[in-house]
C-alpha cells in the first residue's frame, strides 16, 4: 500500500521524468519517437524509483532502455534539477518497458480474429511479471 507521500513523489517524478526524456530523445536527433512515462514506484524508504516507459515506435525500445539505463547518473542529475525546490534526494532511478499496451493490442487482435482466445486460453503468450 502506497502512502500519499510515496504517491506525490511519484507524481512529481513522472511529470518531470516525461519532460527530460523526450527533450533528451530530440536533443539526440530521434525525431519521431515518443517517449512517455506511464507509471512511477517509489518504495517505502523514497530510496528507488521503478519507471515504467512507453516507447512508440516500439522497434528500438530495446535499445533506448538500454541507454536509459547507462545514462542514469546524468538523467538524475537533470531530474534533480528540476525537482530541487520539492525533493530532499532524488530517488535512485530503475527503468522498466511497459508492455501492457502491446498486451491490449493482442488481445483485441485475437478478438476481432478467427480465433476466439476467450474459449482457448493457449492462443495468448503469458504475460510477464516484473
Amino acid at each position: 500500500m502506497e502512502t500519499q507521500r510515496q504517491k506525490k513523489i511519484a507524481g512529481i517524478i513522472q511529470k518531470d521524468m516525461a519532460e527530460v526524456l523526450q527533450r533528451a530523445a530530440t536533443d539526440g536527433g530521434l525525431k519521431g519517437t515518443l517517449i512517455s512515462v506511464s507509471k512511477v514506484y517509489v518504495t517505502s524508504d523514497l530510496s528507488i524509483a521503478k519507471v515504467y516507459v512507453s516507447i512508440f515506435p516500439n522497434t528500438s525500445a530495446n535499445e533506448l532502455l538500454e541507454g536509459m539505463k547507462s545514462n542514469e547518473p546524468l538523467i538524475r542529475h537533470e531530474l534533480s534539477q528540476r525537482t530541487k525546490n520539492q525533493l530532499r534526494r532524488v530517488p535512485h532511478l530503475n527503468f522498466y518497458i511497459d508492455d501492457s499496451l502491446d498486451y491490449i493490442d493482442k488481445i483485441e487482435q485475437s478478438l476481432k480474429g478467427d480465433e476466439n482466445p476467450i474459449e482457448n486460453r493457449d492462443l495468448l503468450d503469458k504475460r510477464k511479471k516484473s
